[in-house]
């Protein structure tokens, strides 16, 4: 254990053991059915797969192959975080907005603007055959169309 301290602010570096057993990885694919707008919590579903693999310790790939979702890593608990954000993010993006790309409706260019701003992947330490995620941190899907889709949401696991 290494302690350090710049600018009166003490910093902890907890080592842990290296390990040189053969890394392997796994493949999936989350179908994830969404009713419009919205944030629909993978964490679950995840570290099930994560433990279905029987997994030890490395990293889990969170990628969504589409444009007008995305990924984030957010608040679990209190389900007013998923409000405000939503609602945030059509004040960034709003559907009153004159924009060229509107071919599948109003809320087609917003919710590209939306995916481009939160992102369609994360990776995520695996430690002990879980993610290493904070206390409330979850894994999101965030729908940003009205209309349902089935979103497709890719897991890669490398370690051991």
């Amino acid at each position: 254990m290494a302690h350090y301290d710049e600018n009166s602010t003490t910093l902890e570096l907890v080592a842990h053991p290296e390990t040189h057993a053969q890394l392997r990885q796994a493949f999936a694919t989350l179908r994830v059915p969404t009713n419009g707008q919205a944030l629909t919590e993978l964490t679950y579903a995840i570290n099930h797969w994560l433990a279905e693999i029987n997994v030890d310790d490395g990293e889990v790939t969170v990628f969504c192959q589409h444009t007008s979702a995305s990924l984030t890593l957010q608040e679990n608990a209190d389900p007013n975080v998923h409000f405000d954000l939503l609602t945030s993010l059509d004040r960034l993006a709003p559907e009153t907005e004159l924009y060229r790309h509107s071919s599948e409706g109003p809320d087609d260019m917003p919710a590209h603007i939306k995916g481009m701003l939160t992102g369609v992947s994360h990776q995520v330490p695996v430690l002990a055959g879980r993610m290493a995620l904070g206390t409330w941190q979850g894994v999101f899907l965030a729908e940003h169309r009205h209309a349902p889709h089935i979103r497709a949401v890719i897991l890669r696991y490398l370690g051991t």
